[in-house]
C-alpha cells in the first residue's frame, strides 16, 4: 500500500502547506482512501502538487471530531462528490471543547444535512470485509493521555469531560496490519490492545498522533519517567512492529520515545510519502 501525509502540523521544505491538522492518503490494490481531512482545505492543494487525484478516493474515513481532523470535510464533499463517509454514530451529534489557549469551540460549525445520505455511521464495531476493520479501542488497560483533560464535548446535556465516544480507528490488512491511530485519544497502548484482540493480528506499521504533548508552563503532562514506560511497553509487547508519528506527539516526547524505541519509530510531516508491503 501506498501512503501520503497530504496535512500535518510540519512540512520540509518545498511548496506544501503544513497546518495543526491531519489527513493522510492510503492506496491498495482494492482501494484508495482518506484518513482524516484535516483542519482545511489545504490537503486538496497539497493532494494536487504531490498528483494525487482526490475526485478518484473511494471513501472517508474520520477518526473522530475535532476541528483538526474534520475541518476540511465540506471541502472533500463540494470536490468529491460521491465518495462516502465513515465516522463515529455519536460524532455528529455532540460539540467539542478545547481549554488549551482559552477555552473554545473545535466543532466543525457548518450544516452538513445537505449531505448526510453520504454518512455511514459506524458503531462498536463494522468490518467492510476480512482485510478492512473499523473499531473502538476498547481497553482500558493502560492510562489515557494526561492531555485529554483539557478536552470537553456536549451532548445536549451541557458540558462535560470528552470520553471519546465518537473516536474509531482504522485497521487494514490480511495477515499484518496498518493501523491508524488518529489522535490517540483513548490511548496507543489501549489502541493497540484492542485492534490484537479484536482481530487476532499482528500490527506491522502503526501511524498517527499519540497525543503525548510536551509539558509547558502551567500544564503538565506525562512525566519523562512516564514516556519511558510507554516506550518499554511498546518495545517489549510489539517488537516487530513500526511506529510513524507525527500531529499532536510533542518534540520532546518524539525524542525521548526515539531514543528507546529507536529505528522502530519515525516521524512524518506533510509530504512524507511511504509504501508498505
Amino acid at each position: 500500500m501506498k501512503i501520503a501525509v497530504l496535512s500535518d502540523n510540519r512540512a520540509e521544505g518545498g511548496s506544501l502547506e503544513p497546518e495543526h491538522g491531519l489527513s493522510l492518503y492510503l492506496e491498495t490494490a482494492q482501494f484508495s482512501c482518506l484518513l482524516d481531512v484535516g483542519a482545511s482545505d489545504r490537503f486538496i492543494r497539497n493532494a494536487e502538487k504531490m498528483n494525487i487525484d482526490i475526485r478518484a478516493v473511494d471513501f472517508v474515513f474520520i477518526s473522530h471530531g475535532h476541528m483538526d481532523h474534520i475541518g476540511g470535510l465540506p471541502a472533500f464533499l463540494e470536490f468529491n462528490q460521491t465518495a462516502p463517509v465513515y465516522l463515529s454514530e455519536n460524532l455528529l451529534s455532540q460539540i467539542y471543547y478545547s481549554e488549551r489557549n482559552g477555552f473554545h469551540r473545535i466543532s466543525l460549525d457548518v450544516d452538513l444535512t445537505p449531505y448526510e445520505d453520504r454518512f455511514i455511521n459506524v458503531g462498536p464495531g463494522i468490518v467492510f470485509s476480512h482485510e478492512l476493520t473499523l473499531s473502538m479501542a476498547s481497553s482500558r488497560q493502560y492510562p489515557r493521555p494526561k492531555a485529554n483533560q483539557t478536552l470537553y464535548k456536549d451532548a445536549g446535556e451541557g458540558i462535560v469531560p470528552d470520553d471519546f465516544d465518537h473516536e474509531i480507528i482504522f485497521a487494514f490488512g490480511s495477515e499484518q496490519l496498518f493501523v491508524y491511530s488518529g489522535c490517540a485519544h483513548r490511548g496507543l497502548l489501549n489502541i493497540l490492545d484492542s485492534v490484537r484482540l479484536s482481530t487476532g493480528k499482528k500490527v506491522g506499521t502503526l501511524m498517527g498522533g499519540f497525543h503525548l504533548l510536551d509539558s509547558e508552563k502551567g500544564r503538565l503532562y506525562e512525566s519523562p519517567d512516564e514516556i519511558d514506560s510507554i516506550a518499554l511497553a511498546l518495545k517489549t509487547n510489539y517488537p516487530e512492529t513500526s511506529f510513524i508519528t507525527g500531529h499532536c506527539t510533542g518534540e520532546k516526547v518524539y525524542e525521548r520515545l526515539r531514543n528507546k524505541l529507536g529505528n522502530q519509530l519515525n516521524r512524518f510531516y506533510t509530504g512524507y510519502t511511504t509504501i508498505i508491503e
